[in-house]
């Protein structure tokens, strides 16, 4: 069973409703000044810790007065984000130079952590700022979004830094204690987890709606967050953290669910790839093709059926059987107009379709992982 204590580097997510006081617009600074003391307490004992920290639009609702509508426009959140994360910056900085610690702000996008230059830059950024002794403070960078305002949630953010930074846990800090077969705020009969070995479709199938309130995640993305995080050989845990001195609870054994790390060999670049949360389009082969990946193949034209989606060369894209099964992902050595020409075809018609030669995979075996 992993513990804290044992961590030699951390990354703690701590969601909205933990750190906003709904009722004020303003943090719960005793409930921050708690779990700064837990950091202080974990970097004593030798752990790095990394905070992924929501909150910035929850802090300037009340200041711009956007409380009437539970849901924002883009727009709004993005103006929000704007004052908000001054605020949520602030608040850490404050907490933790309070205890001799130095925070640092790092805002991301979803092309930081599925760019691969850009990842590796992140990655270079954080290991030279937890060498120098500082506490990174992590959130979306939501005043560029566009589409939607982020990732969706900061659970995910959290499972690919903490991939990012090769962490040994990831904390996920929640109004709950852990998974559990059912929502139990709904269902009396629900029965607490406090172990999954595996990430499978039965514990897939366990994630609820999201909370009410400014919470953006729910279990849903806690799960999705485990996935990314034990394929990359981390352990996580849900655990509650309403609590004062959440951490240090978790460090005592208070209850939670541990996820186990996988044992997955696979190289950096792959785990990369396989946390990869957007896939831009998806590739239907035959069963030959099939068996071929299994055996260890790169994925050629001539096994594919149909492509679909609008997607670049090098974009992520998913892999599936004629059955529609997700068979792994990968990224694709041509654009989707170029592939869909290729579909079906072997490598000397390339250069008759295309009017070039290019690749003879449609995704090599190095930029593929299969699930």
């Amino acid at each position: 069973m992993p513990a804290l204590a044992d961590a030699r580097r951390v990354v703690v997510k701590i969601g909205s409703a933990l750190l906003v006081d709904p009722d004020l617009g303003a943090p719960r600074e005793a409930w921050l000044a708690s779990i700064a003391d837990d950091i202080v307490a974990l970097r004593a004992a030798g752990t790095e810790v990394v905070l992924v920290s929501s909150g910035a639009i929850a802090l300037a609702r009340h200041t711009l007065g956007l409380t009437r509508r539970a849901a924002l426009r883009l727009e709004e959140k993005q103006a929000a984000a704007a004052v908000g994360q001054i605020r949520l910056a602030q608040a850490w900085s404050s907490v933790l130079s309070e205890r001799g610690l130095t925070a640092a702000q790092l805002l991301l996008t979803p092309d930081d952590t599925e760019d691969r230059q850009r990842y590796l830059n992140a990655r270079a950024t954080l290991d030279t700022l937890l060498g120098l002794g500082c506490v990174p403070v992590i959130n979306e960078n939501d005043t560029i979004a566009t589409a939607e305002i982020r990732f969706g949630d900061n659970d995910r953010l959290a499972a690919r830094v903490a991939q990012m930074i090769d962490a040994d846990q990831l904390i996920l800090l929640s109004d709950i204690d852990g998974l559990y077969t059912a929502d139990p705020r709904v269902d009396p009969d629900a029965q607490h987890i406090s172990v999954v070995t595996a990430m499978t479709s039965e514990i897939d199938a366990m994630g609820g709606a999201p909370p009410p309130g400014y919470s953006s995640g729910g279990m849903r993305t806690k799960l999705v967050a485990a996935r990314i995080a034990t394929e990359s050989g981390c352990a996580m845990a849900v655990a509650l953290g309403k609590r004062p001195n959440p951490l240090a609870a978790l460090r005592d054994g208070a209850r939670c669910t541990w996820f186990l790390p996988g044992t997955d060999s696979r190289s950096a670049r792959k785990r990369w790839i396989a946390g990869g949360l957007t896939p831009m389009g998806t590739i239907t082969i035959d069963d030959g093709a099939m068996q071929a990946l299994i055996q260890g193949s790169s994925l050629l034209p001539a096994g594919v059926v149909s492509v679909e989606g609008d997607f670049a060369q090098g974009d992520l894209v998913r892999v599936f059987n004629n059955a529609g099964k997700e068979l792994g992902r990968g990224l694709s050595a041509y654009a989707a107009e170029d592939a869909q020409r290729i579909v079906g075809k072997r490598s000397e018609e390339f250069e008759t379709v295309l009017g070039w030669q290019g690749h003879d995979e449609l995704i090599h075996r190095d930029n593929l992982v299969l699930l």
